[in-house]
This record gives structure tokens, C-alpha cells and sequence, in this order.
């Protein structure tokens, strides 16, 4: 039997967390994973348009990593689940540093603020770094709501958004377009 994408559970306005419980689709875990998701087309996306392979791999690596973050977020802390979830390592944020640092080691200085465009690459970079950063709020959220959210989670999203900034700015530089400074009226 083939696989239904549809299963009409949802109709009502509710959804399951991994683990059964049903919980309205409002619910700030569901915003939250919804928006790594979210997170995870536009890094996709990003790498659709660029053509460095180290940096396509890396992009789809980050893309297991968000999935990863999903099934924790997805997740009802109060039941066990028969699912084996995977974890996210202090490797994962290392290699962002890494890969921060190397970039960052090829740009020059940036001597103000930048406006996203330029490129279409460049711009699609910038709108995954804002996503990135909505969805590090939300974790935040949910730890003010006293749901758990993996402290691992929140520096890797934290470091995933600065990544994404650098990126946009290391492309912009690979293909030679200049960046956009901002020059505030006064």
C-alpha cells in the first residue's frame, strides 16, 4: 500500500507531538519546529543557487541537523517514545565555527552595517538567517513557557544564524557582488 500524505487527523485544528499527545497547531512547539522547517527549505534553497560542492555539502549536512532539531522539538517531554530520535552534537556547532572562521578569513572587513540583495543567492542566504534567528526566539519562548528545549538547540541555531550572515556575504564576495552598505539619512 502506498503512502497517504494525508490522514485527516488534523481537520480539527490539532496535531500529534512524537510521543501521541495531540496539541492545537497554534501551540508554541508546533510554531517552533514549523519554523525550523521552515528554516530547512530556505537553507535548500541557498544551496539550489550556489555551485561551491564543500559549501553544497555543508548546506545538506546543516539540513540533517534541522531535522534533527525538529524531532527534539517535535517531541512530548512527559512521554517516552518508541522512536530512536538522533542528537545533536557540540561537533555540529564546532564545524559551523570552522566553517565561520575559514569564510570569514577570505572577506574583508566590514566597516558598517549591509543591506541583504545584490544577488539572488545572496538575498536567499539572508532571508534563512532571519528564519534561523525567528526560530532561536521561539526556542527561547519556549523555555520562558518552562518547556524544555535542549541547550545544545539554542547555541546551534544561534551560530547557524551567524553562519548564514557570513555565507551571504562569502557568496556575494565568490561571485563579485559588491555589498550593499547601509548609509543611514541624518
Amino acid at each position: 500500500m502506498a503512502f497517504r500524505i494525508y490522514t485527516r487527523t488534523g481537520d480539527k485544528g490539532k496535531t500529534a507531538l512524537i510521543g501521541g499527545t495531540r496539541v492545537p497547531k497554534s501551540h508554541i512547539r508546533i510554531e517552533t519546529y514549523g519554523t525550523v522547517d521552515e528554516l530547512n527549505s530556505y537553507i535548500g534553497l541557498v544551496n539550489d543557487h550556489i555551485t561551491d560542492e564543500a559549501t553544497n555539502s555543508l548546506l545538506k549536512e546543516i539540513q540533517d541537523r534541522l531535522f534533527t532539531i525538529g524531532s527534539s522539538l517535535a517531541c512530548d517531554p512527559d512521554k517516552e517514545t518508541k522512536m530512536s530520535i538522533p542528537d545533536l552534537h557540540a561537533e555540529d556547532i564546532t564545524l559551523l565555527e570552522t566553517s565561520i572562521d575559514k569564510m570569514n578569513g577570505e572577506l574583508p572587513e566590514m566597516k558598517s552595517f549591509i543591506l541583504p540583495g545584490g544577488h539572488v543567492a545572496v538575498s536567499t542566504c539572508h532571508i534563512a538567517r532571519c528564519v534561523c534567528r525567528r526560530a532561536e526566539r521561539l526556542c527561547v519562548g519556549m523555555q520562558e513557557e518552562g518547556l524544555p528545549v535542549e541547550a545544545l538547540v539554542l547555541q546551534y541555531l544561534n551560530r547557524l544564524s551567524d553562519y548564514l550572515f557570513v555565507l551571504a556575504r562569502w557568496i556575494g564576495h565568490q561571485l563579485g557582488v559588491a555589498e550593499i552598505a547601509w548609509k543611514p539619512r541624518v
